[in-house]
């Protein structure tokens, strides 16, 4: 079950800048809720249209590529979220998986970790191009794969970090159902996700942002995430003493 909850209104004259979180294993909240009608995105923020980013190499495969581009997928590169958050009049909300494949290495049940303490990018992009912030979090996202032990320090996250920084895919050894059984296989379990949209913080357009604007600006996105996860997480079974860890 995929569920999408709306906390705020998003004007549809403005552009935005969805920072998704926590990636999981296959971003399966976020293609479901934003590359899709299933849970009723537009109906919820009408005027507005979603465009999840990718990494480019996926858009080098015949077919497959044109089968995500019609999902509205874009590449995760600068050219192509500023192409959409040019638009004159608004409309667009560019949504980046803000960990990105690195953070999927982070995936397990139970975790509550987001690689976002030294994540700026995105936060220049929407200053460049005066886009509202919007934070998002996507409650269940690590639940539905179990994946290999690799705490940071064994051999098994050293050949995957080495290989992620080399090839830009990481490789997470998960697992999970099968199709007519339970016990192990690569179909996600039945498990609930359900991602907050909340609610944006206003951004002004500045061509050149100075180290401060950055800083400033990302510390209150960091401020305005741990607000909503703990604004949320009791309705979503997760314990009052867990809290949201800002890698």
């Amino acid at each position: 079950r995929r569920d999408l909850v709306k906390t705020a209104d998003l004007d549809p004259r403005q552009n935005y800048v969805f920072g998704f979180h926590p990636h999981g294993i296959l971003v399966a909240g976020a293609f479901t809720n934003f590359c899709t009608q299933a849970t009723g995105f537009s109906k919820l923020f009408p005027g507005l249209e979603s465009h999840l980013l990718m990494l480019p190499l996926w858009f080098r495969a015949p077919f497959f590529r044109d089968y995500i581009m019609c999902a509205g997928l874009i590449p995760s590169d600068k050219d192509s979220a500023s192409y959409l958050l040019r638009k004159e009049g608004g409309g667009n909300a560019v949504v980046i998986a803000v960990g990105g494949a690195l953070e999927a290495l982070d995936s397990h049940p139970g975790t509550h970790s987001v690689l976002l303490a030294s994540k700026k990018g995105f936060i220049k992009l929407a200053i460049e191009h005066g886009a509202h912030l919007v934070p998002v979090y996507s409650f269940g996202e690590n639940e539905v794969f179990d994946q290999v032990a690799n705490p940071r320090g064994t051999w098994l996250r050293w050949i995957q970090d080495r290989l992620q920084s080399i090839m830009g895919v990481s490789l997470p050894l998960f697992h999970a159902r099968g199709i007519f059984q339970y016990s192990f296989g690569l179909m996600p379990y039945r498990k609930p996700i359900t991602t907050v949209v909340g609610k944006p913080i206003k951004v002004e357009k500045k061509e050149k942002p100075s180290a401060e604007d950055l800083d400033a600006l990302h510390q209150l996105y960091m401020d305005e995430l741990t607000q909503l996860f703990e604004e949320h997480k009791g309705k979503y079974g997760i314990p009052e003493d867990a809290h949201l860890d800002l890698l």
